[in-house]
């Protein structure tokens, strides 16, 4: 199972990240919430960018390129094996960054990636 960090956590049930929490752990896989709403998802509480995970193997992004810049230095310390840019989240200049730190990434979106079995 891969434990992942959803960026853009949200309490609300017709966001994608919302959709996403709920099917990543009824596929079994372990989650931290991570955003500025406060509540929970999928029975985990949405936490703020500040404890580091160190056993992250997936970030899965649900928020836009704009929003991002804040969330570099939790991403890059966090040292996931890939980050998900699901769809409307691509961003080449955080591509980059990735890159060149040895972190995979994929364009992709996480639900259709969980419902074919290619997560």
């Amino acid at each position: 199972m891969k434990k992942t960090l959803i960026i853009g956590a949200t309490p609300n049930a017709d966001r994608y990240a919302y959709r996403a929490a709920h099917m990543l752990t009824s596929k079994g896989h372990p989650i931290v919430n991570v955003g500025i709403k406060q509540g929970t998802v999928a029975g985990v509480k949405i936490e703020k960018p500040e404890e580091i995970h160190d056993d992250i193997d997936t970030i899965t992004l649900y928020i836009g390129p704009a929003l991002q810049d804040d969330y570099y230095d939790y991403i890059f310390k966090t040292r996931p094996k890939r980050v998900i840019f699901n769809p409307g989240t691509e961003n080449p200049k955080l591509e980059k960054a990735l890159k060149e730190r040895g972190i995979q990434y994929i364009e992709a979106c996480t639900l259709v990636l969980l419902s074919i079995g290619q997560y």
